[in-house]
């Protein structure tokens, strides 16, 4: 019986913890606030990338080649 009342104490704390992420929108939070800044840096600190949108036109179809 101990064991029963165990695992539905548990199931509770687990399903508290998921409602509280999502009523607060917490995931969406981590990705903005953490995630997204993070990627942000590593992609802005690439060398030796280029950009597309200098390339004139008429050299665009050798890129796809």
């Amino acid at each position: 019986m101990k064991l029963i009342f165990k695992i539905i104490r548990i199931f509770a704390i687990v399903y508290a913890a998921l409602f509280a992420v999502f009523y607060f929108d917490l995931d969406g939070k981590l990705l903005y606030y953490v995630y997204e800044p993070l990627m942000c840096k590593h992609y802005d600190n690439i060398e030796g990338r280029r950009n597309i949108i200098d390339i004139p036109y008429e050299m665009k179809n050798d890129i796809y080649d």
